[in-house]
């Protein structure tokens, strides 16, 4: 494609009127294609605003999972995304054969699932959860009940740390990106830069010993509000990098060091401003889930909702 950047925004304007379409991107998507959004954001703030939309069409630039998401909160809705194959490593880590077997071994438990999993996987599920409201959801279940939280260990270890539930039990999965954090590389930019804040996602994989030199441990959504009125003017980012564009967006005259330049997910880095204007010529590709599966997930991620 030979049109320039201005050519593609003006042609994804005009055929966002035309489908009555609403573009939604996560924080970790590349910048440009963060800038045609109507609305960017985390997974709970965009699962949030799928379900409040009167648009006719959505389009999804984040990953598959997070479409499937939209498309279930808005079973009456064309949701989109503009890349099939933009799946998720921590999602694959569970499937709903794994859940429906562990929860056998463990009957009677609370199934919490991060919002970063299939639909098959939140249709086994009592809860799902977002890193911005996982101490919370967690804090609404009966101290005495057994819970069973996946796929995210790290997640779900420092949720554990935090609500003090010992009869929490973590499935062993993790996000391929955040565990590209490490402590050392930690200390190493502290000491490089003494007066920057460590600013950490719980999905690190360093988040055990990482935690004593966090400052703050954020949503990347809760990062970007933080850096707006904190003091400091200097900060380490534990996250994937491509949430640094909208923290340098919103406090643009402070300074942003990523925890690890390589933490970069190929799979969010796969929708382009290309795939995004193709996505609504053609209106590929139609993200659906069964009604069965569907309305079965529903309840789990309203009750994320519901606790924000």
């Amino acid at each position: 494609m030979n049109e320039t950047k201005t050519e593609i925004h003006e042609k994804i304007s005009e055929l966002k009127k035309d489908r009555d379409a609403i573009i939604l991107a996560h924080n970790y998507q590349l910048p440009e294609v963060q800038e045609i959004a109507d609305i960017t954001g985390d997974s709970l703030l965009l699962s949030q605003k799928a379900a409040q939309s009167n648009a006719d069409v959505i389009v999804f630039c984040g990953v598959h999972f997070m479409a499937e998401t939209a498309a279930i909160l808005a079973p009456k809705k064309t949701v989109l995304i503009p890349d099939l194959n933009a799946g998720c490593s921590l999602s694959a880590t569970m499937a709903a054969e794994d859940l429906r077997k562990w929860k056998a071994s463990h009957p009677g438990a609370v199934v919490v699932t991060y919002v970063n999993c299939s639909a098959e996987v939140k249709a086994e599920s009592d809860y799902c959860c977002t890193s911005s409201n996982a101490v919370k959801v967690i804090g609404a279940i009966p101290k005495d009940k057994e819970i069973l939280f996946g796929p995210d260990m790290y997640l779900g270890a420092w949720v554990r740390e935090k609500t003090g539930r010992k009869n929490m039990h973590l499935w062993p999965g993790s996000c391929h990106v955040h565990h590209m954090i490490k402590t050392d590389a930690i200390k190493k930019l502290k000491s490089d830069h003494p007066q920057a804040e460590f600013l950490m996602h719980p999905e690190c994989g360093c988040s055990s010993s990482c935690l004593p030199l966090a400052d703050h441990v954020l949503s990347t959504q809760g990062m970007i509000n933080y850096v707006k009125t904190a003091r400091a003017n200097e900060f380490i980012v534990g996250t994937e990098t491509g949430n640094l564009y909208p923290m340098k967006k919103g406090a643009p005259e402070k300074e942003f060091i990523p925890a690890n330049t390589e933490a970069q997910c190929e799979f969010m880095k796969m929708i382009t401003l290309e795939k995004v204007l193709w996505s609504l010529e053609d209106l590929k590709y139609r993200v659906t889930v069964p009604k069965k599966i569907a309305d079965r997930a529903r309840q789990a991620i309203e009750r994320m909702i519901k606790i924000t």
